[in-house]
């Protein structure tokens, strides 16, 4: 695929914001507004992307680490045929919802008002028990995340939603209950998820689920006239074979996890484990093992990813830096041991991601990968864009250029540092 790009070959470009105008329209912004558990990036960026790229509705964009769906929701909205990737089932369940619009509005805020009718006549049964989660299951959660009323109300819910389901709704109706979920909760969300000293004892529960479901009712009326293909898999992103056809792929667009402490699974933990998809330990380690190794609490003794970095230098010695530090400062706990490991691991699975997504795209396909400059392991710096673009570049593709996103103040360091958007190109033959 040949498009012309305005960027400079391997070298730093700022990005405009909002430099560019959706086709549709601003109110199809609410899309994002659904459910969305991490904000990696804005919708105007990957408007500017697919610009850049010079995609058209004969194209397909791929984003191998799609979360909630921006990337692909963005894709449909420009009338582009997209593939989204997720291995964390409740972002999964958004995505793949988001991208679903052949369904009859009137006929799903229709069907939610017989389900919270149902649900607000079982709450007003006097003889109704409050309904809490199986210990196994209650114990993943973070202690305090909700209240018992708001548990019971979010059940009750649930239990009525499972009862009069309706198949064609089912998912978006689901999506609305882990918003209204988390809107209902204790949980509060900065670099790390949280919970409140002051605690919502009660909360309107099935108003707000109600509420969500007509949000989503009128995004999907005002969109239909934008539609284009989109499929989202729940999968490993560094497994493509049973997903992807050989060549297939003209884009990439993703923000993979950083290298940071930010462990995904618990930002999710409370939806994740009320909905049905975390039912015990051994279920969040299975849902663990399929993810990209971006901290510590994810990584497992047999992990082999850091095997395709071995003979990268820079890696290795960001790792044992971080090491050295640790023995400085005398941290000798589990996860301070870890923090090297993990570092390796990261990177190992990024290469691991690009070496086997390379089958699967076009010759001359571009990709580009939202990255963040890290310095979670005790302060040492991490410069995320620039060892991923190493990686690319011992893997055969070229770097085509490192163009500054935003900068933010890390937590850890008080110091500004660099968002970026790693843009790569495949070149197809030979490689």
């Amino acid at each position: 695929m040949q498009m012309n790009l305005p960027f400079n070959e391997g070298k730093p470009v700022e990005i405009r914001k909002n430099s560019i105008v959706n086709k549709i329209g601003s109110n199809d912004r609410a899309f994002h507004d659904w459910y969305r558990f991490v904000l990696s990036f804005p919708p105007h960026l990957v408007q500017e992307y697919i610009q850049k790229f010079g995609l058209k509705s004969e194209h397909t964009l791929l984003d191998p680490f799609c979360g909630t769906g921006t990337t692909i929701v963005e894709a449909k909205l420009n009338g582009i045929k997209s593939i989204g990737i997720e291995a964390n089932p409740i972002a999964y369940l958004a995505s793949s919802a988001k991208v679903d619009w052949n369904i009859d509005s009137d006929n799903l805020i229709t069907h939610a008002r017989i389900v919270s009718e149902s649900a607000l006549r079982e709450l007003k049964n006097q003889s109704t028990a409050l309904r809490t989660l199986p210990l196994e299951a209650f114990e993943l959660l973070l202690k305090d995340s909700i209240s018992p009323l708001p548990l019971h109300k979010s059940l009750v819910l649930l239990e009525q939603l499972n009862r009069l389901k309706n198949d064609q709704f089912y998912r978006h109706e689901l999506v609305a209950l882990a918003k209204s979920l988390v809107s209902s909760s204790n949980l509060s969300f900065g670099p790390e998820v949280g919970v409140d000293r002051k605690k919502k004892l009660d909360a309107p529960v099935i108003e707000s689920w109600l509420n969500t479901v007509s949000k989503i009712a009128n995004d999907i009326r005002s969109t239909k006239m934008a539609d284009a293909p989109a499929v989202v898999y729940l999968a490993d992103s560094r497994q493509f074979d049973r997903i992807l056809q050989p060549d297939s792929i003209d884009a990439v667009f993703t923000s993979p996890p950083y290298p940071n402490e930010k462990d995904y699974t618990r930002t999710t933990r409370l939806e994740s484990v009320v909905l049905g998809f975390i039912n015990n330990k051994s279920d969040l380690k299975n849902l663990k093992s399929k993810l990209l190794r971006s901290n510590t609490r994810n990584v497992y003794k047999n992990d082999d990813d850091d095997a395709w970095i071995s003979e990268n230098t820079k890696i290795q010695a960001i790792a044992e830096a971080i090491e050295n530090r640790r023995i400085e400062l005398g941290k000798t706990s589990g996860f301070e041991r870890l923090y090297g490991r993990v570092t390796r691991l990261y990177f190992g699975g990024m290469a691991r991601h690009l070496a086997e997504l390379r089958q699967f795209l076009k010759p001359g396909a571009y990709l580009g990968y939202v990255v963040g400059d890290q310095a979670s392991y005790l302060q040492v710096m991490i410069r995320t864009g620039e060892l991923l673009a190493d990686i690319a570049q011992s893997l055969g593709y070229e770097l085509v250029s490192i163009d500054l996103f935003r900068t933010r103040l890390a937590t850890a360091t008080k110091r500004q540092v660099r968002e970026e958007v790693v843009v790569l190109r495949w070149p197809g033959d030979g490689h």
